[in-house]
């Protein structure tokens, strides 16, 4: 019996998914000179300055298609509990997987834009693989505020595989990417990298976090394609290349059984932003909160989620 198998799905055939790289042709949005509101005073012992220094409530503010970057939270809080955090949800563009490139980067760029103009936060995460690698420089471009973007972990499970073979996990709008060809290239080296776009796990993964049960089954199903290709029996290392992924471990690793490892880059996520955010100071000067787009009656149906994360007041955006 193979040692990595999810159920009895492995004897199905599989066509691997067309990845060829979008490269999209868009005008280039307006460009929001922003900058988050700076404490004046001297310089800290870090060597930063007083242009350094945003001010103490300052926030933090967490981006994502939906509630996956709940698990990026997670791990800022117990790194970073003091900052100040708003969680941003863009309920009405999910799922982004399914969307066209030129779709998720004018969204991405236009809600930050927005949303760094009212909240004026000192740091963005992109909390979400797929908006990450498609609009993370657009964003960047258009905004002076630092950002933090989310990308696979191919470097570190390249570095954790016994067999050689590393699945990857994420939307298909990830899949295809390629950004995500660079980093094949770079730090795959002799190893084999399976792909597939494992849409139906997003949906699975927010009603999860609501509450509701999730069937081990249909999270096999929905991963299915990722062992059914060639090598696919080799596999030992997934990497969750989406923030709701996360989620659904427990369920992932009872459908793929023993001797498979998972990676996801929440935690480096949140190191890198204390790293950016050394020597800053941080107070609240009101709880955290979270916005979403879409309907507030369908986002505060999260509420009991939002509230494990310490955040209790849900808007509306």
């Amino acid at each position: 019996r193979p040692r990595s198998g999810l159920r009895s799905y492995r004897s199905a055939q599989h066509t691997p998914q067309n990845r060829k790289p979008f490269e999209p042709s868009l005008s280039k949005p307006r460009t929001f000179f922003y900058r988050p509101k700076w404490k004046h005073g001297h310089s800290t012992s870090a060597g930063h300055t007083e242009l350094d220094q945003p001010a103490q409530d300052s926030p933090i503010l967490l981006f994502d298609s939906g509630v996956g970057g709940l698990t990026v939270l997670g791990e800022l809080r117990d790194l970073l509990p003091q900052a100040p955090v708003i969680y941003a949800a863009d309920m009405a563009g999910l799922p982004y997987g399914a969307k066209s490139e030129a779709e998720i980067a004018a969204r991405v760029a236009g809600l930050l834009g927005r949303m760094a103009e009212r909240y004026q936060p000192r740091l963005i995460c992109i909390a979400c693989n797929t908006a990450s690698t498609i609009a993370l420089g657009m964003v960047r471009d258009v905004l002076e505020t630092p950002i933090v973007g989310t990308v696979p972990a191919i470097k570190p499970a390249a570095k954790m595989t016994r067999t050689g073979v590393i699945g990857l996990l994420g939307t298909e709008a990830t899949m295809r990417q390629a950004y995500v060809d660079e980093l094949e290239r770079e730090f795959v080296g002799d190893c084999t990298l399976l792909r597939y776009g494992a849409n139906n796990l997003v949906a699975l993964g927010e009603a999860k976090l609501r509450g509701e049960s999730v069937d081990v089954d249909d999270v096999a199903r929905a991963a299915a394609g990722l062992v059914l290709q060639n090598h696919g029996e080799r596999l030992d290392t997934v990497i969750l290349a989406c923030t709701h992924f996360p989620l659904l471990e427990d369920e992932l690793r009872q459908a793929f059984g023993e001797g498979v490892a998972f990676i996801h880059g929440a935690e480096g996520i949140a190191r890198r932003i204390v790293s950016l955010t050394d020597g800053q100071d941080f107070a609240r000067s009101a709880p955290d909160f979270a916005v979403g787009t879409g309907e507030l009656a369908d986002f505060q149906r999260l509420a009991p989620a939002f509230a494990r994360y310490g955040i209790d007041d849900l808007r509306a955006f």
